[in-house]
């Protein structure tokens, strides 16, 4: 219990460090793509937090498994620097037994990894698409003070004056089946509920004139909807549905198959932590680092060869090719020996 405790505890502290500066790094990368935006659309400071907020799953699930492979290379490579591992082995405990104490954390994660890549970051992404969707359809609503020609939907509109959402003297004008259709307003705010911009008119009169008569409607409030571009988002109920529909109908067979494989790449790994990690430093010099990086690119590119060629079928036959070559590995480099 207690060498468990202590291999548990120099492991979270390689861990955590090397998430966090991966974490870091790859936050200021997409904080650079966020800010890009306030080129085109305006937002301020709680909006752009809130962009971040969507793409923090997608940060984790890249940087978590390949930093909790890292460290555990990184953990039982120092731990054989300093001859640890081998007073270790010398009192019974082989790899594998030393593989079994990593074992429980390494099935959580990959099952947390599981929960992150296929349910929140399919969620997170529709949130996303929908938010900038939203202000993109206010940016493209402009609407300028004292201008003619301008359009909301199929109206022409004139305002008088404008502060931020609020208007004021507003005039509405459109022409319908060889009727015009006349709308003035004291005041009028714009409303943008889930991407679907509406007009509130306030204490005003519209006009309905035909070839024959002249209509009119005095009104305390009138709402003029209009969406000003198609929605495609469409709606999200769980990601069950969302995964169902995306299999059946768009073809993202391989961003599935890249999700899962990817979710399992710290379990699918752990016969290369003990043959990377185990050395004799008499002997040999500390190249674990070199070994885990080489290997997580070897990987990932397997993984987007399999994934693009094979979709659902890389998901048996990555685990396959990559499980047997990392046994392979570990059988003539630390089995033997130890």
């Amino acid at each position: 219990m207690k060498l468990k405790h202590y291999l548990l505890n120099q492991f979270a502290h390689t861990f955590f460090p090397i998430f966090l500066g991966l974490y870091f790094i790859t936050s200021i990368i997409f904080l650079v793509k966020i800010a890009a935006l306030t080129s085109v659309i305006t937002m301020n400071v709680l909006e752009l937090l809130r962009l971040y907020m969507y793409i923090i799953p997608t940060i984790v699930f890249y940087t978590l498994p390949i930093s909790f492979f890292v460290s555990l290379v990184i953990t039982l490579g120092k731990l054989s620097s300093e001859y640890e591992l081998i007073v270790i082995t010398s009192f019974g405990l082989n790899p594998l037994r030393i593989l079994k104490i990593f074992l429980p954390v390494t099935i959580a994660l990959s099952i947390s990894l599981l929960f992150i890549s296929v349910g929140l970051i399919p969620k997170a992404k529709f949130l996303n698409e929908r938010f900038l969707d939203q202000k993109q359809k206010e940016a493209n609503f402009n609407i300028k003070a004292s201008e003619f020609g301008q359009k909301f939907g199929k109206w022409l509109i004139y305002i008088d004056s404008k502060d931020d959402k609020t208007y004021e003297e507003v005039k509405l004008f459109k022409t319908e089946n060889n009727k015009d259709q006349f709308v003035i307003s004291k005041s009028a705010e714009l409303v943008n509920q889930q991407g679907e911009l509406s007009f509130k008119l306030y204490e005003g009169k519209s006009f309905l004139i035909d070839n024959e008569e002249l209509n009119q409607i005095d009104y305390k409030r009138l709402d003029i909807n209009d969406s000003i571009s198609k929605n495609t988002q469409g709606f999200f109920l769980n990601s069950y549905n969302f995964w169902l529909k995306e299999l059946t109908t768009n073809g993202k067979k391989d961003k599935f198959s890249f999700y899962i494989l990817t979710s399992f790449f710290p379990l699918m790994s752990l016969f290369l932590v003990v043959a990377f990690g185990y050395y004799n430093p008499r002997y040999d010099k500390n190249k674990s680092v070199s070994y885990a990086m080489v290997s997580v690119v070897i990987f990932y590119i397997l993984l987007e060869v399999l994934t693009d060629k094979f979709l659902l079928n890389s998901l048996y036959i990555l685990p396959t090719i990559w499980i047997i070559s990392t046994y392979f590995i570990y059988t003539k480099t630390i089995k033997q020996q130890y």
